[in-house]
């Protein structure tokens, strides 16, 4: 599947993304943010798309992230960290946009504390996905590529 497009996909960490390879390996692995985005680089560059990856341990960042792809972006995929369990700006703002977002996660939310089964951002994104390390990533990107190559009908 290939799938060109002048927009980039706008791919949103949040809150410690930062610190991926340090913090809890044993949940999320080795590979560092950067690892991952490259990973996504090289896969945006195979689907003729462009990406433009961010992280940043402020909700209201991401709020205006959010808002700004939606007049810049293809398409979000959005890694809301800690917020997805909190954040009602962060469902709102994606709500409040008209591109196809993307949630997803590096390990499975539900086989975890039970405060993390539940997220905010589910009901306003198209859909998630969780529990794969950082192929949860390329497998969000490859979801949007999908959705953005089909008419909607």
């Amino acid at each position: 599947m290939t799938v060109s497009g002048s927009k980039p996909l706008f791919v949103l960490n949040g809150p410690n993304l930062n610190l991926l390879g340090q913090r809890e390996r044993g949940v999320y692995g080795s590979a560092t943010l950067k690892d991952v985005e490259a990973e996504c680089h090289a896969l945006a560059e195979a689907l003729a798309m462009t990406v433009d990856f961010r992280q940043s341990n402020s909700e209201g960042e991401l709020v205006d992230w959010l808002h700004e792809a939606g007049q810049k972006a293809a398409g979000v995929a959005i890694n809301a960290g800690a917020y997805t369990h909190t954040s009602i700006a962060l469902h709102d703002a994606i709500k409040g946009i008209d591109v196809p977002v993307v949630e997803l996660h590096l390990s499975n939310i539900h086989a975890r504390e039970s405060f993390r089964h539940h997220s905010m951002i589910s009901a306003a994104c198209i859909g998630q996905i969780c529990g794969f390390g950082t192929a949860s990533y390329t497998l969000a990107l490859r979801a949007l590529a999908d959705r953005l190559s089909k008419p909607l009908g």
